[in-house]
C-alpha cells in the first residue's frame, strides 16, 4: 500500500534524501507500517510568510506494509500520515459498443481528456475543432501580431489545446478530486516535466503545453480517433451534427465548446436549450517587474533559483462583492485574447522558464447577474460591449488601452509607462483612461483592491505601475444546464462539458470535467 507523510517543513537548501529520513522517522513513530519500497516527493510548496526564513513544505509518498490488522488512526493523524487515495480510472465500457462514434465539439482541456479516455476505451471518438492544429495556430497568432489580421476561428481563444495553449499552463485547482492526479500524470506521460506531479503550484508554460497537446492528439488518432480542425459546429439534432465541412453522425455529442464560443451560445439559445446566466468577473492586467515581485515575496531569497519566479494570490471582499488576482503569470507577458474583430481582450501567458522581465496578473471584479440584466444574452453583451469600448479607446487598430495606476486613480490619461513597459504585443498600446471603458463599480473596486493589495505586497500599488485593459474572459458568462448524469436537460445523448458550459474554471477542472463526461458516456 501507499501512504502520504504530510507537512514536512524544511529549509530550502535541504536535500530530498534528508526529507525522506524525516518521513521515515514519522512512519516509525506510528508503529503501524514497515517501509517496503521507494519513497518520492508527493507534493512540495513554498511557505514565504516569513521572508527571513522561507521554508519548503513537502509531502512524501512511501510504499509500506501494515504491521498489524488494527491501526490507530489518531496516531497516524498525529504524525501527519494518511493513506494515498486511489487515482486509477476505470474506463470499461458498461454497455454495447455504439454503432456510431461519440462526437466531441472542441479540443481544449475538457475535449482533449474526454476524447483521450473514450479513445482508450475503444470508442474511436470524432473531435471537431473550429481552430487550427497547434503549429498553424501559432502561425496565425504571430501573423496577427505582425499584420493585425485576426482569424476569428484560430487565435488565442480557439484552436488545439483551447485558450490554455496560450497561457501560463497552470495546473492548480480548488477542486479536491483524485482525478487531478491522473491529469497531472497524463500530462507528464505526454511530455510535461515530471515535477508537475509533486509541485503544489505546477505549471507547464505555453511552450511545453503546445508539445503536450500535439502528443495527446497523436495518441487519440493512434487509438482510432479522428480530429478535424477548421471544423465548426453549426447545428445538431437526431444524431446528426452539421458543420461548415459537412455532416457527421454521432452516438452522443459532447459540447466542450470553450467560454468564447458566442455563436454556439446563440445557436443553443435559439434552439431553446436550458441556459442560465451566471456571475463572472472583469478587470485589467497589472504588470510589475519580476525582480520587484520576487523581492516583495521572497525578501533576501529573491535571487534564489530554487524558488523560481514568485507568484501571489490576493483578494478582498466588501459589501458582497469581491476583487481578486486571477491567472497570475510570473515572468510572463500580456497577450491579445480577442476572438472577434474590432475588439480588445487581454490575458496572461508565460513560458515554462518564467524568465521574462515582467510578471502580470488579472485584477478582476465580481460581476453579478443583476449588474448586467440577468439574461444569457445580456451577460454576453456585457462582455462584448467592454471589448469594443477598449478597441475604440485605444485607436481602433487593436492597440490595447494602458494607464498608469496613478492616472487611473485620478481619472486621467497623461503619463506614459516608463519604469515598467507594457508587454502586450511588444508594447502595442495607447494611453487611455480605463475609467471610461469599465463600469464605475468595477473601477471603484479595482481602486479599492489595489489599495488593499499594496498593503500586502510592497510596491503593488505604485503610481507608475501600468494596467492594461480589458480582461473579460475570466470564465463563461452562462451555464448550459445538465442533470445528474451530466446530460443536457431534456436530452439523452448531449453532454455540456467544461469551462464553456459553465462547469469548470481552468485547465485542471476542465480536464476533470471532460473525464467525468467520458465516464458518463461509458456508463450509459
Amino acid at each position: 500500500m501507499k501512504i502520504i507523510i504530510e507537512q514536512i517543513k524544511t529549509n530550502v537548501n535541504i536535500t530530498d534524501n534528508e526529507i525522506f529520513e524525516i518521513a521515515k522517522a514519522r512512519i516509525l513513530k506510528t508503529r503501524a507500517f514497515i517501509i517496503s519500497g521507494k519513497m518520492c516527493i508527493y507534493k512540495r510548496s513554498i511557505d514565504a510568510r516569513h521572508k527571513d526564513d522561507i521554508k519548503f513544505v513537502s509531502s512524501v509518498c512511501a510504499d509500506v506494509e501494515a504491521k498489524k490488522s488494527t491501526i490507530d488512526d489518531a496516531l497516524l493523524s498525529k504524525y501527519g500520515v494518511k493513506y494515498l487515495a486511489d487515482d486509477n480510472i476505470d474506463i470499461t465500457l458498461r454497455g454495447e459498443m455504439p454503432e456510431k462514434s461519440p462526437l466531441i465539439v472542441g479540443f481544449g482541456p475538457a475535449g482533449m481528456f474526454c476524447a483521450l479516455l473514450l479513445a482508450r476505451a475503444g470508442l474511436k471518438p470524432i473531435v471537431i475543432e473550429r481552430g487550427d492544429d497547434v503549429d498553424t495556430r501559432v502561425d496565425k497568432v504571430n501573423n496577427f501580431y505582425k499584420n493585425k489580421v485576426l482569424d476569428v476561428n484560430s487565435n488565442i481563444q480557439f484552436g488545439a489545446g483551447g485558450a490554455g495553449t496560450f497561457s501560463d499552463g497552470k495546473l492548480t485547482t480548488r477542486i479536491n478530486d483524485p482525478k487531478c492526479s491522473f491529469v497531472l500524470k497524463t500530462f507528464a506521460e505526454l511530455g510535461a516535466p515530471e515535477d508537475i506531479i509533486y509541485n503544489a503550484k505546477p505549471h507547464i508554460g505555453t511552450d511545453m503545453l503546445r508539445a503536450v497537446v500535439k502528443n495527446m492528439s497523436y495518441e487519440i488518432e493512434k487509438l482510432g480517433g479522428k480530429i478535424y480542425y477548421n471544423t465548426c459546429l453549426k447545428g445538431f439534432d437526431d444524431g446528426i451534427a452539421v458543420t461548415n465541412n459537412g455532416s457527421i453522425e454521432y452516438s452522443s455529442i459532447v459540447l466542450a465548446i470553450g467560454h468564447s464560443a458566442r455563436d454556439t451560445y446563440d445557436y443553443l439559445l435559439k434552439k431553446g436549450v436550458a441556459i442560465e446566466p451566471k456571475p463572472f468577473s472583469v478587470g485589467v492586467r497589472v504588470e510589475h517587474l519580476r525582480r520587484d515581485i520576487n523581492e516583495a515575496m521572497y525578501g533576501k531569497y529573491a535571487e534564489d533559483n530554487r524558488l523560481g519566479a514568485a507568484s501571489y494570490n490576493v483578494s478582498y471582499r466588501e459589501n458582497n462583492r469581491g476583487v481578486y488576482s486571477f491567472c497570475m503569470c510570473p515572468g510572463g507577458e500580456v497577450v491579445c485574447a480577442q476572438s472577434e474583430e474590432n475588439s480588445v481582450v487581454v490575458n496572461g501567458m508565460s513560458s515554462f522558464a518564467r524568465d521574462k522581465i515582467n510578471s502580470n496578473s488579472a485584477i478582476a471584479v465580481q460581476v453579478d447577474r443583476e449588474d448586467y440584466g440577468s439574461t444569457p444574452y445580456k451577460a454576453i453583451e456585457f462582455q462584448r460591449d467592454l471589448e469594443k469600448k477598449a478597441f475604440l479607446a485605444a485607436g481602433a487598430n487593436y492597440k490595447a488601452p494602458v494607464q498608469t495606476l496613478g492616472d487611473f486613480y485620478e481619472n486621467k490619461a497623461i503619463n506614459e509607462p516608463s519604469k515598467i513597459m507594457p508587454s502586450y504585443m511588444n508594447g502595442y498600446t495607447q494611453v487611455s483612461d480605463i475609467n471610461n471603458i469599465l463600469p464605475k463599480f468595477v473601477c471603484d473596486y479595482l481602486k479599492l483592491g489595489f489599495e488593499k493589495f499594496g498593503k500586502k505586497i510592497s510596491g503593488f500599488d505604485a503610481k507608475d505601475v501600468p494596467i492594461t485593459g480589458v480582461e473579460t474572459r475570466t470564465s463563461a458568462p452562462i451555464r448550459i444546464m445538465r442533470n445528474d448524469k451530466l446530460l443536457l436537460l431534456g436530452s439523452d445523448n448531449v453532454y455540456p462539458c467544461g469551462e464553456g458550459a459553465g462547469y469548470a474554471g481552468g485547465i485542471m477542472s476542465a480536464a476533470v470535467d471532460g473525464i467525468n463526461v467520458a465516464l458518463a458516456i461509458l456508463q450509459r
